[in-house]
């Protein structure tokens, strides 16, 4: 009888659990500091995939313009930082906040860091798999203005219903094609989306380009 008593209420905490709303996420930096103008380092590499800065790099542009705000062209903002004798990540993203204000005079700047990125073969399956964290800060007062991370992958949506064979013979298949095609750096846009797009839940407000500016419940 003990037992059931127990089971029955973990069961009804797991349930409390799911039940439960996800804590809103905290806009009172964000919405006192009303950036325009948004720039993006080069992110930090976590992941054995050397391409993965800059395949990430690449796709983040877009979610950001569509969400309102001025991208500085990352082409430029890394050559930049070339000429002054800084190609790799860690050491772009150690510049202090005022330094950058001073060279680029941007509102805010966006610190990336990708933890996965590339193609894995793990017996009947085979994915490109992107995860990616980021960190907003506003340029004038180094304060964060926000923070998220995102994942996407192939296998989302896979059926998981053609056979152990078949599994094997296709994992097989999406090793070759993926890494000759270089899938992550579709993977990437669809992360780059998920992280950086406007509107979604805890993810970046608004910005003075978007017709919603300012239109987020508060």
């Amino acid at each position: 009888m003990r037992h059931l008593i127990a089971l029955t209420g973990l069961i009804a905490t797991l349930l409390l659990a799911g039940c439960a709303k996800p804590v809103d996420y905290d806009y009172s930096a964000f919405r006192q500091s009303q950036p325009k103008s948004i720039l993006v380092l080069l992110p930090q590499n976590s992941s054995p995939e050397v391409n993965a800065s800059h395949g990430v790099l690449s796709q983040v542009t877009l979610p950001l313009a569509e969400s309102g705000y001025y991208v500085f062209p990352v082409a430029v903002v890394e050559e930049v930082f070339k000429q002054n004798g800084m190609t790799n990540a860690h050491d772009i993203q150690g510049v202090s906040a005022t330094k950058l204000r001073e060279i680029f005079a941007a509102d805010a700047v966006l610190y990336l860091e990708v933890t996965d990125y590339g193609t894995s073969y793990k017996v009947i399956t085979s994915e490109s798999r992107v995860t990616v964290s980021g960190k907003l800060v506003d340029l004038k007062t180094g304060q964060q203005l926000w923070s998220g991370s995102a994942t996407a992958s192939s296998a989302e949506g896979d059926s998981g219903n053609n056979g152990i064979l078949g599994m094997l013979l296709q994992a097989a298949i999406n090793q070759i094609s993926h890494t000759l095609s270089d899938k992550s750096y579709d993977i990437a846009g669809i992360t780059a989306a998920r992280l950086l797009s406007a509107g979604r839940p805890s993810g970046i407000l608004y910005g003075p380009r978007s017709p919603k500016y300012g239109k987020e419940a508060e």
